[in-house]
């Protein structure tokens, strides 16, 4: 695929889908062309960014985030908005490949002319978030979507990595008792902004009640992220629709107040800042290992290091040595 910049710029800003997607695809090649086209695109778009509002949902498996996302998200658009989701789906670390099931799961707000739903393949991130899950946000945004949620594998140590993205982080959790708010870690809620306690309707309605105040009394004990901005617990049931306008007007007076506080900007440029040393890291290793001396000692590095005959950290001073040999040659010929 050959990008024309110039074409998918215009389609993207005049909301054509075909183009967005086009446009997310290029970003998430691994081609070095199609990487310096992207980087183009990106740059040139990025005047057009900036206006959503960036919402994180996470939350353990079988919480049911695809129904809640979708009973959200038309209630969202029923609001006069356009919503974008970025579903992050696992990825095989042999084939690379994506299970790729929440767009069908989603398959009411994938239809509405309002909604633009794309499954992303992690490819083995820290954290379950591809690495290109930023430039599609930006993408999403330029072509007028004004809500943009990124949907994350599961809850996770790693999962943090969300924050890095997002003005708002919602954490789906299920009724339950107190083991189930053991096995939320610490880290992913003191990033709370939102707890929705999901399926909140039959006879696990009085559960989910229960499970509120536990969390409720649990983020009682931390921090909140900004001044004034203490996490709210909400209950909710995606599949009787009740409660979801509630989250809603929780996570938009949020969004209003973080704005107006200057949380908001403070946020993203921390995020670019971020973004732009991972950026770095991720560049320079694969230069380092675009050089074929320095590729070749790697391996051998890495057979050693996995027999417990190198330490990592003597490893990796190793392939740092053979990368300066390797420049050394490279300036003096």
């Amino acid at each position: 695929m050959v990008a024309d910049v110039d074409e998918l710029s215009t389609g993207v800003v005049d909301g054509d889908r075909r183009s967005l997607a086009r446009a997310i695809t290029l970003v998430e090649s691994t081609r070095t062309d199609h990487r310096a086209h992207a980087v183009e695109l990106i740059e040139r778009l990025l005047p057009a960014t900036g206006d959503s509002t960036r919402l994180g949902i996470s939350g353990p498996p079988g919480v049911g985030k695809s129904t809640f996302i979708e009973a959200f998200g038309l209630h969202v658009i029923g609001e006069g908005h356009r919503v974008a989701v970025l579903a992050v789906d696992p990825s095989s670390r042999r084939s690379g490949g994506s299970i790729l099931g929440d767009k069908t799961r989603m398959s009411e707000l994938g239809r509405h002319p309002d909604a633009f739903i794309r499954p992303t393949p992690t490819g083995g991130t820290l954290g379950g978030l591809a690495r290109r899950t930023r430039e599609a946000l930006l993408l999403c945004e330029a072509a007028g979507f004004d809500i943009v949620i990124v949907e994350t594998v599961g809850v996770g140590q790693s999962e943090t990595a969300v924050s890095d993205l997002v003005d708002l982080f919602l954490l789906l959790v299920a009724p339950g008792g107190g083991d189930d708010l053991q096995g939320i870690k610490r880290g992913i809620m003191e990033l709370a902004d939102l707890v929705v306690v999901n399926k909140a309707d039959g006879d696990l309605a009085a559960a989910a009640h229960r499970t509120a105040a536990d969390y409720r009394n649990a983020l009682g004990l931390m921090r909140p992220r900004w001044d004034g901005a203490a996490p709210e617990v909400l209950t909710a049931s995606a599949l009787d629709q009740t409660g979801i306008a509630e989250v809603w007007s929780a996570a938009s007076s949020l969004a209003r107040a973080a704005a107006d506080v200057g949380e908001r900007d403070r946020r993203r440029a921390e995020q670019a800042r971020s973004w732009m040393w991972d950026e770095l890291r991720e560049e320079l290793l694969a230069r380092l290992l675009a050089e074929p001396e320095v590729a070749a000692a790697v391996a051998q590095i890495e057979a050693e290091v996995a027999a417990g005959r190198q330490a990592p950290a003597a490893g990796a001073d190793e392939i740092l040595r053979q990368a300066r040999v390797a420049r050394h040659r490279g300036d003096s010929s």
